[in-house]
């Protein structure tokens, strides 16, 4: 795969460093360090730029591509990743502990742009009334806080164990019971199923949800179409949309997953591929064509040392998206709006 032949590339040049420190220790000038690491960092990225070139001309990776449609959000690639870690989805020490520190930003974020919209709720539970759907849930890391806000959750996630995880672990919380529901599926077969009595799943989706949820997802799926295209059929009119998920650039490759996958292992290694990374434009670009309104986008940022998460000025990193779903969308009345929506669907299921 080609972020793993980059990645070694990378690994080659921290190790590099290392070695240069060694130098220094024995007295070398800073010129002479300057010059071997711009050399270093030259020889990367030259055999970098070779690796690009090798890749087939439809293959060959662009930094503001979206990735090809393949009629269907599952990549079973990704599943799979998955599939191995979902009995690790608690473990505040483990593999997705970055998650549980990152409900630090999204939980507020979420919450406070609901708010902005709906107003508070119950007293101590301010999104009281409120249906959210959570795809891709995992474990159930942000589908649990949204519950104790007040908030009738749904999660999904095509791996049933991970889906078995977060529903043994939602039964020992008695304010969540009635509240939070799970169900194994995808996005598009959830959408497909519109119209049933929804027995055990939270409700019938034919109601609507107030908010979609899709946190640490995008970067994960097969076709960002279809992604879109589901989402706006959940949602109620002027419904919400959240993501978070990581920016499309050489840092987020360097940081992302050279360092935090392979040398600092915050993450497992082979967790992320940084061809399905999307930077805020292209994704911006992609739900405004498919019928959303995009309110705000904010810059986050990770630091390994203290293992928090904070908002940042720019997003060379990850970053959150809030969108609305537009009422009409423009030069399109709302039977032709479904009628294409429909056929997005009919598409994914038949493949």
């Amino acid at each position: 795969m080609y972020s793993r032949k980059c990645g070694r590339l990378f690994y080659g040049f921290c190790t590099e460093i290392k070695t240069l420190r060694a130098i220094n220790a024995k007295g070398a000038t800073a010129p002479e360090i300057a010059r071997r690491v711009l050399s270093s960092w030259t020889v990367c990225k030259h055999q970098r730029h070779q690796l690009l070139q090798r890749q087939p001309p439809d293959n060959r990776l662009h930094a503001g591509s979206v990735r090809q449609a393949s009629h269907t959000t599952l990549d079973p690639e990704e599943a799979r990743k998955f599939q191995s870690l979902a009995d690790k989805w608690w473990d505040l020490q483990g593999a997705f502990a970055a998650l549980h520190s990152m409900n630090d930003l999204r939980v507020p974020f979420i919450r406070d742009n609901l708010l902005s919209v709906h107003g508070s709720g119950v007293p101590g539970r301010p999104l009281a009334g409120l249906r959210i759907l959570d795809v891709g849930c995992g474990g159930g890391l942000l589908t649990e806080p949204l519950g104790r806000l007040g908030a009738e959750v749904l999660g999904i996630d095509p791996v049933e164990d991970s889906i078995r995880t977060a529903e043994l672990h939602t039964s020992h919380d008695p304010e969540l019971r009635g509240r939070v529901h799970y169900r194994a599926c995808t996005l598009e077969e959830l959408a497909q199923s519109e119209g049933e009595d929804g027995d055990g799943g939270g409700g019938s989706v034919t109601e609507g949800f107030d908010a979609v949820v899709a946190s640490e997802v995008v970067e994960h799926l097969a076709d960002l179409d279809i992604f879109a295209a589901c989402c706006h059929q959940v949602l109620k009119p002027g419904g919400s949309l959240f993501i978070t998920t990581i920016n499309k650039t050489n840092l987020s490759y360097a940081l992302g997953i050279v360092a935090a996958e392979q040398l600092l292992r915050i993450v497992p290694s082979g967790t992320h591929d940084w061809e399905k990374f999307i930077s805020p434009v292209d994704l911006e670009r992609l739900l405004e064509s498919s019928g959303f309104q995009v309110e705000s986008i904010r810059g986050m940022m990770f630091n390994p040392l203290s293992g928090f998460w904070s908002w940042t000025q720019s997003t060379p990193m990850n970053y959150a998206l809030h969108a609305t779903k537009r009422s009409e969308e423009p030069g399109r009345n709302r039977a032709e709006s479904q009628e294409m929506e429909q056929e997005t669907l009919t598409r994914a299921a038949a493949v």
